[in-house]
């Protein structure tokens, strides 16, 4: 024990045992304390998540073995079922007015409607392809897959512990075992590839749920319900309201949407409707399964179906030419499009047909379509620009119903109806609707007739013929199916019918 006499040695002792310490505290500046506190909370943070993740996968395990319920899912809903026309009748050539008398040569008060002023639409130019984003290194661990996504080619590393197998017979058992097996492995890794990819290559939800099956398919060869069942883990971890139902020998994906489809089977939990989806555009058929009566924590998003921004396609465009006459005179252009992008739009299971009239249409059909119609269309009045269109759409596509075509009902994106050799009325006014908004910037909305579907435009001058009114505006009719038909013609099995609208934004 120091005293007052043995107090220098005391001292000395004391800064000889302390010298280590007193250096250490002296080299780890402020920053660094901070630095290393924060390296700690956040080692302790991540623990903690991983405990909580664990413990979130742990419940759901168990519960996956036990909270099971059969159901018979119903009948896709089938959309208009009135059959389309098979042929399309010729508009008669408007009569020849008789010349107007030569008027007074007073001043007019009205002025002349000034001609469309059309701004060219600007010269396409080479589509601009991100490239796709670089994975560190790091995250280059585990096995690779090489996939064909719509004409780009893509890689993904991804822990082999996910290859793993649903046990037979398929039972809540089984489904509760393979979630456990793809719990343990480390997914996370995999999740961000596919978010990065996302990003890149500009995909809405149904792209991406397109883009987790390919990773799927090419895991696990052959195998459907393998399949279906990591498709369901990625979109549960993902945040979507995934689930997934089983019969005797299959198990199916089932998601909900914010948008109806049509012809798909669903089942209706908690007033939500989650259809049993196939990427190929087939068909499902299915009688009673067993589905579980839950949610995995977190998952609250549904697909938006909505296709409004340009997906990033590294295909060459394909191109196709049209013809037709308006006032005598012979018009030539062509429509371009991806092959890629329209392998992508064929796997879409048919929506409500205000999804078609509101949705984009690629930069790489939209820019040299635009601008030859454009240049052709400086200097028309508004009339005359719209039956322009109405001519070229109703003349240079060749009419057929899908039931002719396809064999059901399928209705077209615009850049659908420029690829298939034949388009039905549905396709003709989405395309036309679009082309109206675009180059002449008028109001259009959507006439869905029993059977037929056509178009109406709102006009800023005055024009004559058959109109209806939608909030307080007048719409003249506009039927880009009726051949030769003017602006204000009502194809005649619908005169006196009065449609539905379909609003476009």
């Amino acid at each position: 024990m120091c005293n007052q006499y043995k107090a220098p040695v005391c001292i000395l002792k004391l800064t000889a045992v302390s010298a280590v310490p007193v250096l250490a505290m002296v080299l780890l500046s402020p920053p660094a304390i901070a630095n290393d506190n924060f390296n700690q909370w956040k080692q302790q943070e991540q623990q903690s998540f991983q405990e909580y993740k664990d413990k979130r996968d742990r419940e759901f395990t168990a519960f996956l073995k036990m909270h099971w319920t059969e159901m018979q899912l119903l009948k896709g809903v089938v959309k208009d079922p009135v059959p389309k026309p098979v042929s399309i009748p010729v508009a008669e050539p408007a009569p020849t007015p008789e010349p107007a008398p030569e008027p007074p040569e007073i001043e007019s008060k009205v002025p002349p409607a000034p001609p469309v002023v059309t701004t060219p639409v600007p010269a396409p130019v080479p589509q601009y392809v991100p490239p796709a984003p670089h994975i560190p290194s790091s995250t280059m661990k585990g096995r690779r897959i090489d996939l064909d996504y719509f004409g780009t080619r893509l890689s993904f590393y991804y822990d082999k512990k996910m290859d793993t197998r649903i046990a037979t017979p398929v039972n809540a058992t089984a489904v509760s075992d393979f979630w456990s097996a793809l719990s343990l492995a480390d997914y996370d890794d995999l999740i961000k590839q596919l978010e990065a990819q996302r990003t890149a290559l500009q995909l809405n939800d149904w792209a991406y749920l397109l883009l987790v099956n390919d990773v799927a398919e090419q895991i696990y060869h052959g195998s459907a319900s393998n399949q279906a069942l990591f498709t369901w883990f990625i979109l549960a971890k993902a945040g979507y309201r995934a689930r997934i139902a089983y019969d005797d020998s299959n198990v199916y994906l089932l998601v909900p949407s914010n948008q109806q489809i049509y012809s798909v089977p669903y089942f209706t939990f908690d007033k939500l409707r989650y259809y049993a989806v196939r990427f190929d555009g087939g068909d499902q058929k299915l009688g009673r399964v067993y589905t579980y009566d839950g949610q995995y924590p977190g998952t609250n998003k549904q697909l938006d179906m909505l296709l409004n921004h340009d997906m990033v396609v590294t295909d060459s465009p394909a191109k196709r030419g049209l013809s037709f006459e308006y006032q005598g005179k012979k018009y030539s252009i062509y429509a371009a499009y991806s092959t890629g992008h329209v392998d992508f739009l064929k796997t879409y299971p048919q929506l409500d047909l205000n999804m078609y009239f509101n949705s984009s249409v690629s930069s790489t059909t939209a820019s040299p379509l635009l601008l030859q119609l454009s240049e052709n269309m400086q200097g028309m009045s508004q009339l005359e620009a719209v039956n322009f269109l109405l001519r070229f759409v109703q003349t240079s596509l060749s009419y057929k119903t899908d039931e002719a075509q396809f064999g059901k009902e399928n209705y077209l994106f615009p850049e659908e109806t420029l690829y298939y050799p034949y388009s039905d009325c549905e396709d003709r006014a989405v395309l036309f609707s679009w082309l109206v908004k675009k180059l002449l910037g008028l109001e259009v909305v959507g006439l869905d007739y029993p059977g037929h579907v056509a178009t109406a435009v709102h006009f800023t001058d005055k024009v004559n013929g058959d109109a209806i009114v939608f909030n307080e505006k007048q719409y003249t009719i506009a039927d880009p199916t009726y051949v030769n038909a003017s602006a204000g013609m009502t194809m005649p099995d619908f005169r006196g019918i009065q449609p539905d609208i379909i609003r476009i934004q």
